[in-house]
């Protein structure tokens, strides 16, 4: 065992035989009073739930700023930043030429609510580059491209149920923010108070990589279905990767029923690789979503489709959907900064090597300690969870997934200096900005973690 620690740590045998042991909690005081004002202000303190750290130890910590790959909290600690504003920050925090191209632009406003040069300029750099969408729309967030996309698709065919899976997280649009009931097909149960049963009854629930179920649900609603949603890359209840063949199976069942397939690329979009999990796999979509990614982390989201099946958004088309924000010039030029740089020759296979090259260190020290661990991880995405399943595809599996251990690390790792999502549920990323020695160090505080968690009785 010695010996495989050595190759993961390349150093020598002092500066790896050692046993994680718990370190003293970092401090919040400043976070802590922060905390307690915000809760006068916003629901359980907080404008998004997960910030709450409700899963995991402590109060949230408050950011103050970043830089490349770290974070500073408002108490001075400084983090190994995986979390990345949730993904979309895959060249790092702050970056010069992002912040550079902001700064020019809002010099001469910042909103219009009419058309500019750079969502032209934006808009061509995306579709020369991504051949499985010919037409777009920008919004401003990835719920809302979501919503927009089930609108187009149900104005599109005539039809209303959609079809969605267990295990992706599709935005909080009412239609969508449903769970599965009892059976192996079932309309939606809301999944949050204030959504009427009219909305779910319209939203048919199956099980991920279940031909059987989705076949069936197309028998029960013949006619009925005007798209399939998906996340191609499941990364919002864990990583849950899907076999290939079921993401093409997908795509001929919605072709023989004349139904719509709609990628939700929020996440994978432009980070598995510039056409996302479409490109990766390779398979031609409907409508594709994609999130706040494409302005450098400022409030977007866009979809995409076919000319003929965009015909359908007005002004062109009877499907209405609208926005102030929509193409706002500072989000543009962040984007236009972004993707000119995800494009240069080399950006993604650097990017997914030293990501692969993380993740397999750290699942190599985890099975030489024989620790119930795993690291799933797909291009620059991974996931933590404990178990000894090689393989999570199912909301189902993820029960196996122990919370308990997870809230243990989350709160070592910050003792540490890193910092992943407040979930044991939620992925994390590496960008572009994680040089190899800030790697190696986040290494050493994982393994340091691990050894508290699992030597913890």
């Amino acid at each position: 065992m010695l010996d495989s620690l050595k190759k993961i740590f390349s150093g020598t045998e002092d500066e790896i035989a050692y046993t994680g042991t718990n370190k003293p909690d970092i401090s919040r005081e400043k976070s802590t009073e922060l905390y307690k004002k915000a809760q006068r202000y916003f629901p359980g303190g907080v404008n998004s739930p997960v910030r709450a750290f409700k899963a995991v130890h402590g109060t949230p910590i408050f950011i103050e700023k970043g830089d490349g790959c770290f974070i500073w909290d408002v108490d001075g600690n400084q983090f190994i930043d995986f979390c990345g504003s949730w993904g979309p920050l895959i060249l790092g925090h702050n970056n010069p030429k992002i912040r550079e191209k902001v700064t020019q632009v809002m010099q001469h406003g910042m909103s219009f609510g009419a058309p500019t040069a750079l969502e032209n300029e934006l808009a061509e750099l995306i579709l020369k580059e991504n051949k499985y969408i010919q037409k777009m729309r920008f919004t401003s967030s990835g719920t809302e491209a979501v919503m927009s996309a089930i609108r187009l698709a149900r104005g599109y065919t005539g039809r209303d149920k959609i079809l969605k899976f267990e295990g992706c997280y599709n935005g909080h649009a009412d239609s969508l923010l449903v769970k599965a009931g009892s059976g192996l097909v079932t309309t939606g149960i809301s999944s949050s108070a204030g959504i009427p049963k009219s909305f779910t009854d319209e939203t048919i629930v199956v099980a991920l990589n279940d031909n059987k179920a989705v076949t069936e649900a197309f028998k029960l609603y013949k006619n009925q279905i005007a798209a399939i949603i998906i996340e191609p890359i499941p990364a919002n209840n864990g990583l849950l990767l899907q076999d290939e063949s079921f993401l093409r199976f997908l795509r001929d069942i919605c072709t023989k029923n004349k139904s719509l397939l709609i990628f939700d690329e929020v996440i994978s979009g432009f980070r598995l690789g510039f056409e996302g999990a479409a490109g990766y796999y390779q398979i031609q979509p409907d409508i594709i979503t994609y999130g706040k990614i494409i302005g450098g982390g400022l409030p977007v989201g866009m979809y995409g489709s076919s000319e003929q099946i965009m015909a359908s958004i007005s002004p062109e088309g009877p499907v209405y959907q609208a926005g102030t924000l929509s193409g706002n010039p500072i989000a543009m030029a962040a984007g236009i900064a972004q993707l000119t740089e995800l494009l240069h020759v080399g950006f993604y296979k650097n990017l997914n090597n030293k990501s692969q090259e993380f993740a397999e260190a750290i699942q190599h020290f985890a099975t030489a300690r024989n620790y119930k661990f795993k690291v799933f991880s797909i291009g620059s995405i991974f996931w933590f969870a404990f178990t000894d399943k090689a393989h999570f595809k199912t909301a189902e599996d993820v029960a196996a997934a122990n919370m308990d251990k997870f809230k243990m690390m989350h709160r070592e790792l910050l003792n540490r200096g890193v910092y992943i999502g407040p979930s044991g549920y939620e992925v994390g990323f590496v960008s572009a900005a994680h040089s190899k020695i800030e790697l190696e160090k986040a290494k050493r505080a994982i393994f340091e973690s691990l050894d508290v968690v699992f030597g913890s009785k």
